[in-house]
Order: structure tokens, then sequence, then C-alpha cells
């Protein structure tokens, strides 16, 4: 018997005489002294976390996924976690849209299950998350930047977060000091809103308790529309032409068949253009750089690429400014001696249209918009340059730090750890499927679930209930079903729901979507009329 053993042998007889509530101070001492499997709890060496999250910076825009644009970003830090890391090849989301994704981040639940289902909703502070149990477990916790979740943060030591949306230039900030719900409270800080969340971010970290391990979460709020960019990079790309995605000139659902139309990268030039006419309506968190913008005397196919020359070079000029910062970041850690025993991570809250299906913007199953570009770098553990295929959710996240802290996993969470997988030993039993579901309904953008498998897509339009949610027939979907073969059609030009060769596999594929609604019991109980939806649209 080790020493561990006696000592708690030891308290059990000392049970019999102490007074009962010494014995209850005992029992509370032995809780905060091991954790999962037995690991010391105020161990030093316990690894801290920094986890890295910017807002829409999509994979397209990170040049270590490959793509039209990997010659042109600048991401030297991105790169070189890459070459010190693994980066996650099929990272993805479970509900494409920023406040949604944040909370899955954060709960380790899917969107039915912590409420937490359009943007417009918030995560109660009362709501158990996963930063609550690092604390718990010994951990000093922060988060600085972007919030987006509505209510007061909790289970944070300190936290420093944007109001809503927040603003490039100036950030207002919110500490427990001025903290009010929603988009209220606060006091500006002077500068550029990714500069100065990596700096503040960098201060808590030098300022920490340093007898603890630390979670500090750094968000950044690029590189969320208007795409706004520090004076050093105002110049970078003048005159050099980006290239455009095969499918940029798409007009409507009608060129690949799918069942939706989706927001229009004209759109965008509309809000160019309502912004420079009318700059007194400008939002102030939607202030657009570079304006004025014309598109006078051009067809309708140069208006569109004009609009996709500005928008992909202010997009990439805000994503420098967060690469920038990354290695600032990376080369604090050098510094102070903290590289090799911090896990450093880098993703995206979800993944962002670049003109793919003449689109901006995400919320669609679509590869560009569900793919999390996600990096992680853990010297003493994770294998330098590797890359991994397996299939990892959002929810995943918060089961990872729980095992990276040597604390145990709730059973209210629903995520599985990949610490295994990032070191190449992928459990036998691993995810074959991504669950995906959006809610927040448009006619264009319809709500829908389904599932992403390693070659296979097959995604289930279904609109909103008309009865709870007062819609009118009109904004219901008329097409409901899109299959993509990503083997064959990687950009996913073409629905083949219909085609004969794939009606096996589709079978086969609604019933693992069932299967996973089952699972996940995401079975919408409580409205019927989704059922009857369903049972009308499902053969």
């Amino acid at each position: 018997m080790d020493t561990k053993n006696y000592f708690f042998l030891a308290l059990g007889f000392l049970a019999l005489w102490i007074p009962h509530d010494m014995v209850a101070q005992v029992k509370k001492a032995k809780s905060t002294i091991v954790g999962k499997s037995g690991k010391d709890l105020k161990s030093t060496n316990r690894p801290n976390i920094l986890f890295i999250m910017s807002d829409d910076h999509t994979s397209q825009a990170w040049g270590i996924y490959g793509g039209i644009l990997k010659d042109y970003v600048h991401a030297p830090n991105i790169k070189r976690l890459a070459d010190e890391g693994c980066v996650l090849e099929n990272c993805l989301v479970s509900n494409s849209i920023c406040t949604p994704s944040r909370a899955s981040i954060l709960t380790g639940q899917y969107s039915h299950v912590n409420g937490v289902t359009t943007l417009g909703s918030g995560l109660l502070s009362e709501h158990d998350n996963v930063a609550k149990h690092l604390q718990k477990g010994g951990y000093q916790t922060s988060v600085i930047g972007k919030w987006h979740l509505k209510k007061e943060p909790s289970g944070f030591d300190y936290y420093c977060v944007l109001p809503g949306q927040g603003r490039y230039w100036d950030p207002i900030l919110k500490t427990k000091e001025n903290w009010e719900d929603y988009k209220d409270g606060g006091i500006p800080h002077k500068g550029f809103s990714t500069d100065v969340i990596a700096d503040m971010a960098i201060d808590w970290i030098d300022k920490r308790d340093k007898t603890k391990p630390f979670m500090a979460m750094c968000h950044f709020k690029a590189t969320h529309e208007p795409y706004d960019y520090p004076e050093r990079f105002k110049d970078l790309y003048n005159d050099v032409e980006i290239p455009i995605p095969v499918s940029f000139y798409d007009q409507g659902a009608e060129t690949t068949g799918r069942s939706f139309d989706g927001q229009s990268i004209d759109n965008l030039l509309q809000r160019y253009l309502s912004a420079t006419n009318n700059p007194e309506d400008r939002k102030p968190y939607m202030h657009y750089p570079g304006l004025p913008f014309s598109v006078d005397g051009l067809s309708s196919g140069q208006a569109r690429m004009k609009t996709y020359q500005k928008f992909i070079k202010d997009f990439m000029r805000c994503g420098a400014a967060i690469d920038d910062n990354i290695g600032k970041l990376l080369d604090y850690l050098d510094k102070i001696g903290l590289a090799e025993n911090t896990i450093v991570i880098y993703t995206a809250d979800q993944g962002y249209f670049l003109g793919e299906h003449g689109f901006f913007d995400k919320r669609m199953i679509y590869e560009e918009s569900i793919h999390m570009p996600f990096v992680i770098r853990y010297p003493k553990e994770i294998p330098a340059g590797t890359r991994n295929s397996d299939i990892i959710e959002n929810v995943d996240f918060s089961a990872l730090f729980a095992d990276y802290a040597g604390i145990d996993y709730p059973t209210t969470m629903q995520g599985a750890s990949f610490r295994e997988n990032l070191k190449g030993n992928t459990p036998i039993d691993w995810r074959k499927y991504g669950y995906y579901r959006y809610w927040q309904h448009q006619k264009v953008r319809p709500a829908h679930f389904g599932i992403r498998g390693e070659r296979y897509k097959l995604a289930f339009f279904y609109g909103n209930g008309l009865k709870q949610n007062n819609y009118t027939a009109d904004e219901q979907p008329s097409s409901y079903w899109d299959f993509f073969d990503l083997q064959k059609d990687p950009d996913e030009l073409h629905n083949a729901y219909n085609d004969p060769e794939y009606q096996d596999v589709i079978k086969k594929m609604k019933s693992e979507i069932m299967h996973q609604r089952n699972l996940l019991k995401d079975t919408d109980a409580n409205n019927p009329e989704i059922h009857e939806i369903i049972a009308n649209h499902w053969n």
C-alpha cells in the first residue's frame, strides 16, 4: 500500500473520534488534494491553457489549409503553430453562428441542451461551464475580448469583455466592476481591438497567481464584419488582384440544385453602398474601412468582382493583425519560460464564406461554414508538424480542457476528449459523423439539421414549425434535401440527392440522422409540427 492510501486509511480511523464537523473538513480537504486518476490538483506541473479564438477567421484565410488564398494571406505565426503542433483537418461546428458556437465550447453541450440556439440567445450565468470546473480544480481562469453571450461571465477569476459585437477602434470592455447585461457597461481602451485584447491577455498572465496553473481565453473580435484593420496593414494587397473561388458567380439555387438561395455577396455590396451614402445610419460596430465605395458604370458581374476584391483584402488585412498578436503571445510565453508547459490553441468560432457559391457570412452546413480551423501546440505531448483528420466537434473542446487539467468531466456535458487523437491514437469507437443543426430560420437560409461524414453529407431543410414560430407558408422551404459526395464534389457544386447511384447511401444516412438525434436527445419532443414536416418529406 502506497503512502497516499495509508493516509486516507488513517483518516477513516480518525473519523471514529474526531468531531463531525472536522470529518467534513477532512473530506473536503481530500477532495481538493486529488482529482481525475488521483492527480495532484495543486501541482504546478499541470499544463497551462492559452485558448485563442477569433470570430469568423475561416480556414480558407489561414494559409495552412491550402486553397486559392494560401499564397496571399499573411500568417507566419499560424504557420509556426502548425509547424510546432497539430492541425485539425475536420474540426466541425455544431451550429455555425457566433453565440451558439461559443456557448457549446464553454458548456460542452449542443444548442438544444444549453438553450443557446440562435444569435439572440444568451448563456445564463448559473449555467454550468468548463471554466467553473477548471476553477474548482485549482486553475486560475480568465476571459478577455469577445464574449457575445449576453449575460455576465461565470467561472472566471477575471473577465474583461466586449459588449455585444464590440467595436474595432478604442474598444469598450466590461469587467466585474462595471458590468451591465447585454450591450451596456464598460469603459473604452485606446487602440485597435486585436492589439488591445492581446496586450490585456499578456498583462493578466504576467500578474496571475503563479502558484496555480492557468486557463486564459483570449478572444478577438476580428475577423467579423466590417473586417477592419490597423494602419500598419492598410497598404497590404495594394495593386494585387486576388483570385476568385470556382463558384463565385453562382446566382442562385438553380445553378447547383441546392435547397436554398443563401446570402449573396451582392448583399455585401449593398451594405457598402448604404454605408457610403448614409454614414449616419451605420451602427458603431459596423464602420467599414476604405469608404467611399462606388460601382457606378459597372456591370453586375464587374460590381460583384469589385466588392469581392475589397471584401477579401480587408478580411486578410484584419486576419494579419490577428497573426501579429498570436506571435506576440507566443514570444511572451518564450520570454517567461512557459512555452513547454502551456497548451496553445488557435481556432475560430466557425467558418465563413469568402465568395464560395457567391456567398458571404456562415450559418449553412456547407464546408466553408462548418469547418472550424484549429491548431494546437503542446511540446510535451503533441508531435510537431502533424495533422489529424478525425471528426472533432466544438462540444469536445471542454472535454479536452478537463482531460489536460486532470479533472473529472461532468456527465451533463456531451463532448469527448480528443487528447489521444492528437497523439495519433484515435479510439476505435471514435465518431464517424458530425451532427449539425442551424435553428435561425429565414427563407433564403432555412433552419436545417444533418450529418457530415468522412465522404458524404446529408442535410434536411425543415424550416421552422409554422404554428410555433408564427411563420407563414410563404416563408417555409420548398426544397428539403441536400446531399453531397465530398470525394467527387469537394466544392459542393451538385446536389446529388436525386442521383440514382446514391440512393442506398442516402437511405442509410437518413437512418443515421435519426440515430444521432436520439443519441444527442435532439428530438423536438415539444414541437409536433416539425415531426409532421419530417413525416411529409422524409421519403
